[in-house]
């Protein structure tokens, strides 16, 4: 792939454009927007589908040979093949519930993909206000701030991103976790790694995400000089996109931090 193209740099500055143009939308309605609930027993608001709506559609216009994928604007929940060069997977809010419960950690995670490889993520921190972007070769910034992940030798003080494991096998790691360092669990799977790219959290473990939760994130890792190790199989090139996948399993942060982590964890 050419990573300084010009199809490739048109798309991340419509990308830009767009997410920028919902925040006012995602403000607003901020512990407000009314919920409902999925099949899956997940939450969604409207202002979900609107900014979902609104997004693909600008993109459309734009780049109508690419291919869009949104976790709440998918016409079918069985898998769709990635078939098209450009490709983008949205999810609208991660971090819904925080959403809804007037929580401020949540964020609008837009990530370009180029035959199935995420190359450029686009993540809006709603709590802090700044638009997280950059991917491989092309810089990361948290705003306008050139950013990297955070290269430091773990200790207890170190803060680790990580959810409470779905699954009880996962307890015993859950536990070795919290025994050595401080954990913050925000909400938002999409925040705790784009968090680890800009050096505000060590380094993150999740065993319960989805595609649309981490693909802008990962590029922004990478673009930081980060490590993202999957635990489960590799998830990229993304082939096909499936409301029903199986949950990720990861770990990432710096090269000595997966190094670390991964014998932490093994069983």
């Amino acid at each position: 792939m050419t990573t300084s193209s010009p199809d490739l740099l048109s798309r991340i500055a419509a990308g830009k454009a767009t997410v920028h143009a919902r925040t006012e939308l995602l403000h607003a309605e901020f512990g407000r927007a009314k919920s409902n609930w999925k099949h899956d027993g997940t939450r969604v608001t409207p202002i979900d589908i609107a900014i979902s709506e609104a997004i693909v559609r600008e993109l459309t216009a734009q780049f109508p040979d690419d291919q869009f994928f949104s976790e709440e604007l998918a016409i079918t929940d069985k898998p769709t093949p990635v078939t098209a060069r450009f490709s983008w997977v949205l999810d609208p809010i991660d971090g819904t519930n925080n959403y809804a419960k007037g929580i401020a950690h949540c964020a609008i995670s837009l990530a370009l993909l180029e035959n199935g490889v995420p190359v450029y993520g686009l993540v809006y921190d709603m709590s802090r206000r700044v638009l997280i972007h950059g991917g491989p070769g092309l810089g990361l910034f948290d705003g306008e701030r050139p950013a990297q992940v955070k290269e430091t030798t773990l200790d207890k003080e170190s803060l680790i991103g990580f959810h409470s494991p779905f699954d009880r096998k996962f307890a015993p790691q859950a536990q070795r976790i919290v025994e050595n360092f401080k954990i913050r669990g925000l909400g938002s799977s999409t925040l705790h790694l784009t968090y680890v790219a800009i050096g505000i959290l060590d380094g993150t473990v999740d065993h319960n995400v989805k595609i649309w939760d981490i693909a802008a994130a990962v590029p922004l890792c990478l673009a930081g000089g980060g490590v993202v190790q999957f635990l489960n199989g590799e998830q990229f090139p993304m082939r096909q996109f499936d409301l029903k996948m199986n949950r990720i399993q990861f770990i990432a942060g710096s090269k000595s931090f997966c190094t670390r982590m991964g014998e932490l964890l093994k069983d």
